[in-house]
């Protein structure tokens, strides 16, 4: 990974004081500091556009939403191919004794896959 140092381990100093004429007690705390090393590609100055910078922002703060909705709307999917097929061995009298609760399962899994979808379709309209 060219362009990036090692982290380095570095001393940083907190101050705090509980009166204003008072002095400021100060101690050191390790912290672990990233450094970046300027190199020719990212010393561009390009910046994002207001589209762009707005996509980043909305990954940022829910990553892997669309994944999510893409899986949920798969077991969904097949939640439902299940149950209908499984329904059909209902209607048709076939293995009652299995069919029953596999197509209840097929349902709950429908079911749980509509509200986790409807889930993140709020979670995605709210600022």
């Amino acid at each position: 990974m060219a362009g990036f140092e090692p982290a380095t381990a570095r001393l940083r100093i907190e101050c705090s004081t509980t009166e204003p004429h008072r002095h400021r007690q100060c101690t050191s705390v390790p912290a672990l500091i990233l450094m970046v090393k300027p190199t020719s590609k990212n010393r561009s100055g390009k910046r994002f556009t207001p589209e762009q910078y707005a996509n980043l922002k909305a990954e940022a703060a829910a990553p892997y939403r669309g994944l999510r909705q893409f899986i949920y709307f798969a077991f969904g999917a097949s939640g439902f191919i299940g149950a209908f097929i499984f329904l059909a061995q209902l209607l048709a009298g076939r293995d009652v004794d299995a069919a029953l609760p596999s197509f209840a399962l097929q349902m709950g899994v429908v079911a749980l896959m509509v509200f986790l979808f409807r889930w993140e379709q709020r979670a995605s309209r709210r600022p």
